[in-house]
């Protein structure tokens, strides 16, 4: 764990340049301000500043404000400026570069940005979507990787790939302004954009089941401002809120943190943030937070081993009478033991080069040609099939070949449920997105046998999805409900939030001005609420649900 330094309080400083201070303030305290409440400050030197000192500073605090105002173009207002870089999300490091960029002033550069909205509320894209539109009239180019309507919708030209995803997907499907993605009868996005397909407002929202919550009472972590949360069991719960309002410190280091402890043995050994009490734990038997970090870091981890598909796979090739008549058990078939496997690269596929200070790199294997498997292994066939041909079909072929084997079928039905029908079973971890990590896990809960009683908690997990999963995505989520599970999302789309059972949006900006439950309750009823930012987004996609309830 970590503490300040005793000597200089976390300043990081000498107590002689401490000592230096305009209008009463240090280098330290002023970074240590929100960047919203750092530029009125400079802003305000104006007033406070001798005619001499104005002069001096004239220049200087030109250049401060003009990065401050990049900062704050593109919703980072909430962020300290002596915040560590090592503590800031991916979106928030993407937009910090991407101010620097607007400051630079460069004409005549291509700037290509991956998914430049992640962790953005609704309040705060518009003011990202603007600040790439200056970079571009600048003189720029600017390609966006995105899946946000309202940025596709600000386009000036847009690129749809498909149709699909995996060996169905590569073609470009469609391309052109906005209307012609829209008219084109082969993309699925252009149906999303044109209402002809859509994700559907539920008829009716679940209520907590027999009427019980689960309570963390008097959280104060981080900006918290000793709040009570009160989630329903047995339902969908969205937890929502502009960037930096306090969502993760409470549902991940508070909550999540906080049941780990209690019911999981604390496996993750981090340490709650500070609360005064708890009711109901005693109804929940396991807290699982489903996260996008990946199912393994080496090239030996694959959804198939993941999942537990793997086993089946291996029992059945060493089932099969050739097997048999060698002496082959079901160790043969594993590329983590000797035996089977191919030694020069250990089972690997691929040798690994140490890159020292960049990536490693991975050259497949002269040896097994990738395969993992020495020759005698491979002689070993299912249907003309070997194991290595297996673990390299998609898990649509894979349902298809296994088809009268419901052991192997069944692990693999969980991954195409999920909308992973077109990854390989063997892929290798290293090449699967944050994305499509997250729904191996989802895959391998919804294999488990439910006990009815589990809290499952996914922070952003639209990250990198197109809408059509995102509708794949929630008949998952939807189905641990069903099954008398609790489920707590973090989450800006409002194609998710307006599915929820409950509500609880945080606010009402963000950092010290956040850290406040601002409204709870159904969708419908948060958008009632006149001070809820999310409120007042969410009316735009349900307003057709309120005028039937009214």
């Amino acid at each position: 764990s970590e503490s300040d330094c005793e000597k200089c309080k976390g300043m990081r400083l000498k107590d002689e340049a401490l000592c230096v201070k305009i209008d009463n303030l240090n280098i330290s305290e002023v970074t240590r301000k929100p960047i919203s409440e750092a530029k009125k400050w400079f802003k305000s030197l104006n007033d406070t500043l001798k005619d001499r000192e104005k002069k001096i500073a004239q220049h200087i605090l030109k250049e401060i404000n003009e990065r401050l105002d990049f900062l704050l173009n593109v919703g980072l207002d909430y962020l300290t400026l002596s915040r560590e870089s090592g503590t800031l999300s991916g979106g928030e490091s993407q937009r910090i570069r991407l101010a620097s960029q607007i400051g630079s002033g460069l004409t005549g550069v291509i700037y290509v940005l991956d998914e430049p909205s992640i962790g953005l509320h609704q309040k705060d894209n518009i003011k990202l979507i603007n600040a790439l539109k200056r970079l571009r009239d600048l003189g720029n180019t600017v390609i966006v990787v995105e899946h946000d309507t309202e940025t596709m919708e600000s386009a000036d030209h847009i690129i749809d790939l498909g149709p699909k995803a995996g060996n169905d997907g590569g073609h470009i499907v469609a391309q052109g302004k906005l209307k012609a993605i829209m008219d084109s009868e082969n993309s699925i996005t252009g149906k999303y954009l044109s209402k002809k397909m859509n994700i559907h407002v539920p008829r009716t929202r679940k209520l907590a089941r027999n009427g019980r919550y689960l309570e963390i009472l008097g959280a104060t972590g981080y900006n918290l401002k000793n709040i009570n949360l009160k989630i329903p069991l047995g339902t969908f719960t969205c937890v929502t809120g502009v960037s930096g309002s306090g969502k993760s410190t409470l549902i991940i280091h508070t909550l999540y943190n906080a049941l780990n402890l209690m019911l999981n043995n604390n496996k993750s050994r981090k340490i709650p943030k500070a609360f005064k009490s708890y009711r109901g734990v005693e109804r929940i038997d396991k807290i699982i937070n489903i996260d996008q970090s990946p199912i393994g870091r080496t090239p030996r981890s694959n959804p198939a081993t993941y999942t537990g598909a793997f086993g089946p796979i291996r029992d059945w090739f060493a089932s099969l009478p050739e097997s048999k008549a060698r002496g082959y058990k079901v160790g043969r078939f594993s590329f983590n033991v000797k035996g089977g496997r191919c030694e020069a690269c250990e089972g690997d596929g691929v040798i690994t080069y140490e890159m020292h200070f960049l990536p490693d790199v991975y050259i497949a294997c002269d040896v097994c040609k990738g395969l993992r498997y020495n020759r005698e292994t491979l002689e070993i066939k299912y249907k003309n099939k070997n194991i290595a041909d297996v673990l390299n079909m998609t898990v649509d072929e894979g349902c298809n070949f296994f088809e009268n084997i419901p052991t192997i079928k069944t692990k693999l039905l969980t991954l195409k449920k999920v909308g992973l029908g077109y990854i390989k079973i063997g892929q290798q971890a290293t090449t699967l997105s944050g994305g499509e990590a997250q729904r191996i896990k989802l895959a391998k809960e919804l294999s488990k046998r439910s006990t009815g009683r589990t809290m499952y908690i996914l922070d952003e997990p639209t990250t990198g999805l197109h809408a059509h999963d995102i509708k794949k995505l929630l008949e998952i989520l939807q189905a641990f409900v069903n099954q008398g599970n609790t489920v707590i999302v973090i989450e800006h789309n409002l194609d998710v939030i307006k599915t929820a059972d409950w509500i609880i949006d945080m606010g009402p900006e963000g950092g010290d001005k956040g850290g406040q439950i601002i409204a709870e309750g159904n969708p419908e009823q948060i958008c009632e609420v006149s001070s809820s930012y999310t409120g007042n987004f969410l009316k735009n996609v349900i307003s057709t649900k309120l005028k039937k309830t009214a």
